[in-house]
């Protein structure tokens, strides 16, 4: 079981590397890794088994987070009632389109990688058209908006060694672009 001690931090090299390409078949280990990434982020998004686990709540555990530099990453985002909304294992995920209408989150980002707030709009694309691949190698494509299209704009960041507050305005953290939307 993934923990917050399996989770590296900011300052680990392997968070600023590009990540590998997966290749199918996936190894048995590959395969548990990604269930096991998955199991992370719903017992993080359970509010006993977290108090239990120490666990601090995601919607996204990239595999580099957990120091193996592959391209896959694990999304579980709830809807308003708390049912999953977007939930896969993405393997070598692409972005094959993006809007050109932005969005930002009001409260700004986190990370289970940075241990630190850091205060800011993170600008990203509104929409996007997503390429992946399933543990079995079946090609998927969905076309994500609002808070979905963030989180996997997020961890495909993880997956090229980029982190969140990269995108930051240094000088004014909360200025965007006038046609940013701002949700939340």
């Amino acid at each position: 079981m993934i923990t917050m001690d399996n989770i590296i931090r900011e300052g680990n090299p392997t968070l600023r590397a590009r990540a590998k390409a997966v290749s199918f078949p996936m190894s048995a280990g590959q395969k548990q890794l990604a269930h096991e990434m998955m199991e992370f982020l719903e017992n993080s998004q359970n509010s006993e088994l977290a108090e239990k686990y120490k666990l601090r709540a995601g919607v996204g555990l990239a595999a580099p987070q957990v120091d193996v530099s592959i391209r896959m990453t694990a999304v579980l985002v709830p809807d308003e009632n708390d049912k999953p909304l977007f939930k896969h294992i993405l393997v070598n995920p692409t972005i094959l389109s993006e809007s050109v209408k932005m969005a930002a989150l009001s409260e700004g980002e986190g990370c289970l990688s940075v241990d630190r707030d850091i205060p800011g709009y993170v600008p990203r694309h509104d929409r996007i058209t997503l390429r992946w691949y399933d543990l079995d190698g079946n090609k998927h494509v969905d076309k994500l908006r609002d808070y979905p299209a963030i989180v996997c704009q997020h961890e495909i960041d993880h997956l090229n060694g980029v982190l969140f507050f990269d995108h930051i305005n240094k000088k004014n953290p909360f200025n965007v672009d006038e046609n940013t939307v701002i949700l939340g």
